[in-house]
C-alpha cells in the first residue's frame, strides 16, 4: 500500500505550457465513487490499464491501491461505470524539481484545467510555480470521483 499525499490548484494562466515534458491521454472512469473511497479504472494514451483503490476523506493524503489490468478487461469495466467518463490529457511539468501534472480536460469537462503536486514534503507558497492559482486541496468538487458523478464544479 502506497500513501497518495497530493494537492491540488486551479490554473491561473497557460504559462505553464512552457515547461511540458510528457504528454499523456487519459480516459478514466470509477465503479465506485463514495466519499471516503473510490475505485477507478484508467486507460493511458488507449494502450494500458490501471485499477485504483482509494480509501480516505479528500484530505492530502489517502491510502492507494494501484494495480495493471489488461486494456481489454479495463474496457469491458466500462459498462459498470458510475456516472460520466473523464478525459483529460494530462501534462508533466517541472518547476523547482516537482513534477507538477497539469490536466486539461475534455468533453464536458472542457475548459478545466487543474495542477496536482504530489510530494511527501510541504511545500513553501514561495516555491510554488507562479502560473497556480487557488488551491483547492480538499474541496471535494476538484476531485475527478465527484466529477464523475456530479459533473463540472463551480469555480469561484
Amino acid at each position: 500500500m502506497a500513501k497518495e499525499i497530493e494537492r491540488k490548484f486551479l490554473v491561473r494562466d497557460d504559462a505553464w505550457r512552457d515547461g511540458v515534458g510528457k504528454v499523456v491521454r487519459i480516459r478514466q472512469f470509477y465503479l465506485d465513487a463514495s466519499a471516503d473511497r473510490s475505485v477507478r479504472v484508467r486507460i493511458r494514451d488507449g494502450a494500458s490499464a490501471m485499477l485504483t483503490l482509494k480509501f480516505g476523506d479528500h484530505g492530502r493524503e489517502r491510502d492507494e491501491f494501484e494495480y495493471a489490468i489488461p486494456i481489454e478487461d479495463a474496457e469491458e469495466m466500462l459498462a459498470f461505470a458510475v456516472g460520466h467518463v473523464i478525459e483529460k490529457t494530462r501534462h508533466h511539468v517541472v518547476h523547482r524539481d516537482r513534477i507538477y501534472e497539469v490536466d486539461v480536460f475534455a468533453g464536458d469537462l472542457a475548459g478545466l484545467v487543474l495542477a496536482e503536486l504530489e510530494t511527501p514534503e510541504a511545500v513553501a507558497d514561495r516555491d510554488l510555480p507562479p502560473w497556480l492559482g487557488r488551491e483547492v486541496t480538499g474541496e471535494p468538487p476538484y476531485y475527478n470521483a465527484w466529477m464523475a458523478v456530479n459533473g463540472r464544479p463551480l469555480i469561484a
